[in-house]
């Protein structure tokens, strides 16, 4: 693995966090403007992030999210939603690519700064929307993608790629 991209392989799923330790808020503002400096088609720009930071919030997202237990020590989380009117054409496809380079980045910028974070996913699960959209009110034309949950790693897996030369194809299938 090539050193200088060290930072994309030590990005991995943390689901284990320090407890009790504050995330300072320049920290969610640099991990929100690298969300904001993704791609998007057309520079439609359709996201929106619901920052959560009370413990109370956080183990509610934890109670609809069977995969987000770890929510209830995380320092912070974010929920990653859509505007589908703001998206290229209105198109739902357009948006969750947007709205999924907009995580990878904060996936990315989390790890840099010393955080573990882990993707939570909603979207395509109706239940798991429907309550998030629920729990905070979220208006019409608002989608939720996914949750990121985020904290002082308190495991630091190695990091890795899944790399396979069986899945790269030069010039022809």
């Amino acid at each position: 693995m090539n050193p200088a991209l060290n930072f994309i392989f030590s990005r991995r799923s943390v689901r284990k966090y320090q407890k009790n330790r504050d995330i300072p808020r320049e920290m969610i503002t640099d991990m929100l403007q690298a969300a904001m400096a993704a791609p998007s088609a057309v520079a439609k720009d359709p996201w929106h992030f619901l920052v959560i930071r009370e413990q109370e919030t956080l183990n509610k997202v934890a109670d609809v999210l069977p995969h987000g237990q770890m929510l209830r020590h995380a320092g912070a989380a974010f929920i990653v939603c859509g505007e589908i009117s703001r998206a290229h054409d209105q198109l739902e496809s357009y948006m969750l690519q947007d709205l999924s380079a907009a995580v990878e980045n904060i996936l990315l910028a989390a790890t840099a700064l010393g955080l573990g974070s882990c993707w939570l996913g909603m979207h395509p699960r109706k239940e798991r929307m429907e309550d998030i959209r629920k729990l905070f009110s979220l208006p019409d034309g608002i989608i939720p993608m996914c949750g990121i949950a985020l904290g002082w790693p308190a495991e630091q897996p190695p990091p890795r790629t899944r790399y396979r030369d069986e899945c790269v194809h030069n010039d022809k299938w």
